[in-house]
């Protein structure tokens, strides 16, 4: 199996995924979306985007999906079944929804739009991803406040889905600190070097640099 990925916040994601696995995988660095490459990708995912799992004859993609396949092959429990499946299918769901959209939404103004010269930032569109982040925040803070890991007593994919954005923090500026609880939390994902360097040993041209555009 090959894994298809870039830099953005979803095939880094997939990539930290693997590598925390440690899948039996090749890694390639793709751009769908460069010109003339689109039709070397379409049979892959129609919608142009990463990560892609390839295998023979086959191809997955949505990040989610490629992780519930890894975590399958390599018969982890980093994505749970049996009982503990309903809880982290949840959290994933929800923090699709509410926290990491919520990150989303500013790391999009601030980071993906200056990276890639998309105009200006819409601070309105910032100051609602803000507002949204307090509100997913407040729920997320008490529940880490009592457990190490969203499920059970160790990581999950949920932990991993719902800090999608976080390594983007450094431009995106999200208020970390007013939630001393979901920073411990994060601090103990950094402390996982897949997670803190997937890109590690591999051919990764970094992103763009992120220049405001005004």
């Amino acid at each position: 199996m090959k894994l298809l990925f870039s830099r953005n916040p979803n095939p880094r994601l997939a990539v930290a995924t693997a590598r925390y696995l440690k899948a039996e995988i090749a890694f390639e660095f793709a751009s769908p979306m460069a010109p003339g490459q689109a039709e070397r990708y379409r049979a892959l995912n129609p919608n142009l985007t990463l990560p892609i799992l390839v295998g023979a004859g086959w191809s997955l993609w949505e990040t989610d999906a490629i992780a519930c396949r890894l975590s399958r092959e390599m018969r982890s429990d980093f994505w749970r079944g049996g009982n503990d499946e309903p809880d982290m299918i949840r959290w994933i769901s929800w923090g699709k929804e509410r926290f990491a959209f919520a990150c989303d939404m500013v790391h999009f103004e601030r980071g993906t739009k200056q990276r890639y010269g998309l105009g200006p930032i819409d601070e309105a569109l910032v100051e609602e991803g803000l507002r949204q982040f307090h509100k997913a925040a407040a729920v997320l803070e008490p529940e880490l406040s009592e457990r190490e890991w969203l499920v059970g007593n160790s990581i999950s994919y949920a932990d991993f889905r719902m800090a999608t954005f976080l390594p983007f923090n450094d431009t995106a500026g999200l208020p970390l600190d007013d939630y001393p609880s979901i920073q411990r939390w994060y601090g103990r994902l950094e402390a996982i070097a897949a997670w803190r360097d997937p890109f590690q040993g591999l051919v990764a041209p970094p992103l763009p640099p992120a220049k405001i555009e005004t």
